[in-house]
């Protein structure tokens, strides 16, 4: 499992799917769960693989898109310029580099320019540059050159580039878009595993689309597949680094998996929640419960859906998230992926309608 965990795990984070075009997740999506069950996607592009034919509808969903760019215009001498997709601090851009996916499938690489310090006055570089006074230079000359002979054009997507990195600690790994492809592969391996094994429920493996601009690839899959209780898989950000509140860290790096109770945009059902820590210390899984003051997931559309959905969000906690370079700890990716077994197969007919039984 473990290796097979890694090998998944580089083939998303390498994936080049930021918002709105999240056709290479998909793909891997669709080929890695195509012998589990059926298939099906929705009008957005969220992707839907269904297990089993009776009981309660579980879904387990993450989001396959990441932050990243896309081009908003192209100078006369053959720079371009961007908007942000998702969101970004300013400070985590400048050189470096990233990559262009043009209408051709081709891939051209470029990097986010910065000027040297010997051209800039004392104050400026105290500053931080906006994305707008920001250009990406590819090596090409003209505008002629970016669109003719690099098949460049207005609104294709960008993302940044950054391979898959064992780090020097073992189980320690560094990437892009550990936020969300960590809980893609969870939810992946989570459907191949029950696939074989038995559960009291019929679940349907998602991947929403435009998490990251606004959640709005889970409301079309809530009316898409009409879940009767959610969980939602993340890569949240750690909170176990020097500015942080380490005392009382809710996302420490090999403390298991989060399960989120609050964030401003969802209350995780409380039943639910209490299921989930029960599930979690019962089966001996490694776990951090979390009460978010910020941030948000795919919960906030989801539990708002139809006629309302008990949502709860798992989660591997990862540092340096919508940046180039973030790291996880394999170890809480797999209590991610033991908890989330764990609780879909607590999930029978019963339980389920307790979730929201309220007369």
């Amino acid at each position: 499992m473990r290796q097979k965990a890694v090998s998944l795990l580089q083939k998303l984070t390498e994936a080049h799917a930021v918002s709105g075009h999240e056709d290479e997740v998909r793909a891997i999506f669709v080929d890695e769960l195509k012998p589990c069950g059926e298939l099906s996607a929705d009008r957005n592009g969220s992707v839907f693989c269904e297990i089993g034919s009776s009981g309660p509808r579980v879904l387990v969903a993450g989001h396959m898109d990441e932050v990243g760019f896309m081009v908003q215009n192209i100078t006369a001498d053959g720079f371009i310029q961007f908007v942000a997709i998702g969101g970004w601090w300013e400070h985590n851009l400048l050189s470096q580099r990233v990559e262009i996916l043009t209408r051709s499938g081709s891939k051209i690489l470029g990097v986010i320019a910065s000027c040297p310090p010997h051209f800039l006055p004392d104050a400026q570089r105290r500053q931080v540059m906006n994305i707008e006074q920001m250009f990406i230079d590819i090596g090409a000359t003209s505008a002629y050159d970016v669109r003719d002979n690099f098949g460049v054009a207005l609104g294709d997507p960008i993302a940044p580039v950054s391979a898959f990195t064992p780090l020097a600690r073992q189980d320690w790994f560094m990437a892009k878009a550990f936020d969300n492809r960590v809980g893609m592969a969870a939810t992946i391996q989570a459907g191949q595993l029950l696939a074989h094994s038995s559960h009291p429920n019929r679940v349907i493996l998602c991947g929403t689309v435009q998490e990251e601009v606004g959640l709005r690839g889970a409301r079309s899959a809530a009316t898409f597949a009409k879940p009767d209780v959610a969980i939602i898989l993340e890569g949240p950000p750690a909170d176990d680094t020097p500015g942080g509140p380490r005392a009382d860290g809710q996302g420490r790096l090999g403390g298991g998996a989060q399960i989120r109770m609050f964030d401003p945009t969802a209350i995780a059902n409380p039943r639910l929640a209490r299921l989930a820590i029960e599930t979690a210390h019962a089966a001996g899984i490694g776990h951090q419960v979390t009460v978010r003051r910020s941030g948000g997931t795919d919960a906030g559309a989801f539990h708002l859906a139809n006629t309302g959905i008990p949502c709860i969000v798992l989660g591997v906690p990862a540092r340096y998230i919508h940046s180039h370079n973030a790291i996880i700890n394999l170890h809480d990716y797999l209590q991610l992926l033991a908890i989330t077994i764990a609780l879909v197969r607590a999930l029978d007919q019963p339980t389920v309608a307790e979730l929201t039984t309220y007369l």
